[in-house]
């Protein structure tokens, strides 16, 4: 195999603060661990994947949901000899700024600040790594290097209208270091297509373990009926629960074949030989294959009909936005009583939404029904 060392993030420019480096750890390697060690990852454990936390135990929340998008994408990384601490950090981190009940309490949130500039799960990811986690002495958030915080900002590809940016970032507060109109690392393209391989094979086991369909039902997709067929033989010999297992490895061991072979094809075709041509690429560089694209997409729908629209799963979500409108509302009336003065004073709304999007659904419900 070709070296592609050379593409990937070998050496960092720095973070927003100097801080001496670590004898010990590469730079990608401490933001790891600051992910890891940080409240929001924590926080993580108790957050609506699709299934309400309340729900079960064996349902992925946020946190189980993290660790297997960090190990998918590591492989990946490591097979194209990518800076696979980096793609990891990324992987671990990208969905710390996700509110209490998924998206649902996403598009509850936002439309509370609609008034207020928006709320964005991916923007509030940096606002967590930049200003809301604080536990060092010399400066707030992670202080994290340039390459992590370019990855997370460009979760899904440049920005070429920074309004957003702007209005709950500051463009002011990335100093000029993070060019929003080119294309993020591979780690970075890495790190969010393995989002999409991750959430699209266990929300099918999720929601089969959740009896909202059968592993026959899952025929119509040719992708999964294809995999079937090779355990025809034993189909009804083999407990439904395990084939379930055995069919989502397959599929994630397909994908990540066919993304491999893919982008392989796409650094080659877009004559992609430094890493200045990864940024400066006007196409995403890592992606399926035309027929791989259309299989997400099947999967995607089939997932949309039987579990996302599925009543019990609705009911749960209508019950989880009811939940942030109440709280933002209340607290908007009385901010004082929940947050600190000093907390409030830049820009009230804003605070409020920092204050919801970091609650876990538990604690969620518990002040909902306090002031219910």
């Amino acid at each position: 195999m070709k070296n592609y060392k050379k593409l990937g993030i070998i050496k960092s420019k720095g973070r927003l603060i100097n801080e001496p480096n670590s004898p010990y750890r590469s730079p990608f390697q401490r933001d790891r661990d600051r992910i890891i060690h940080s409240t929001a990852f924590r926080r993580l454990k108790h957050k609506t994947q699709v299934f309400v936390n309340t729900e079960g135990d064996h349902y992925r929340t946020r946190i189980t949901h993290s660790i297997e998008v960090a190990q998918i994408a590591r492989t990946i990384s490591k097979y194209l000899n990518l800076n696979d601490d980096l793609t990891e950090t990324l992987s671990l981190a990208h969905d710390l700024g996700h509110t209490p009940f998924g998206h649902a309490g996403e598009e509850a949130l936002n439309e509370c600040m609609d008034d207020h500039g928006g709320f964005d799960h991916n923007l509030q990811t940096l606002r967590i790594v930049m200003f809301i986690e604080n536990k060092y002495v010399k400066f707030k958030g992670l202080n994290l290097t340039l390459e992590t915080l370019d990855g997370l900002l460009k979760h899904n590809g440049p920005y070429y209208d920074d309004t957003d940016v702007e209005n709950l970032i500051g463009l002011k507060n990335i100093k000029n270091k993070i060019d929003l109109e080119l294309y993020p690392s591979l780690e970075a393209q890495i790190a969010a297509i393995s989002d999409d391989i991750a959430y699209n094979n266990h929300d099918i086991q999720d929601g089969f373990n959740a009896n909202l369909f059968k592993v026959n039902e899952l025929k119509e997709i040719n992708f999964f009926n294809e995999i079937l067929k090779k355990y025809s033989s034993n189909f009804k010999k083999t407990n439904s629960r395990i084939l379930i297992y055995q069919m989502v490895r397959d599929s994630i061991n397909l994908m990540v074949r066919d993304l491999i072979k893919n982008s392989l094809i796409n650094f080659k075709f877009n004559k992609i030989n430094k890493l200045n041509d990864v940024y400066k690429s006007e196409n995403k560089l890592v992606c399926f294959s035309s027929t791989y694209e259309n299989t997400i997409n099947e999967i995607r729908d089939f997932l949309s009909t039987k579990m996302y629209k599925n009543n019990k799963v609705l009911k749960k979500n209508n019950e989880g936005k009811r939940i942030i409108k109440k709280l933002f509302k209340v607290i908007s009336r009385n901010p004082r009583k929940f947050l600190t003065f000093s907390t409030i004073k830049h820009n009230k709304y804003r605070s409020i939404a920092d204050y919801i999007s970091g609650m876990t659904d538990r604690f969620a419900i518990n002040i909902y029904k306090s002031i219910k």
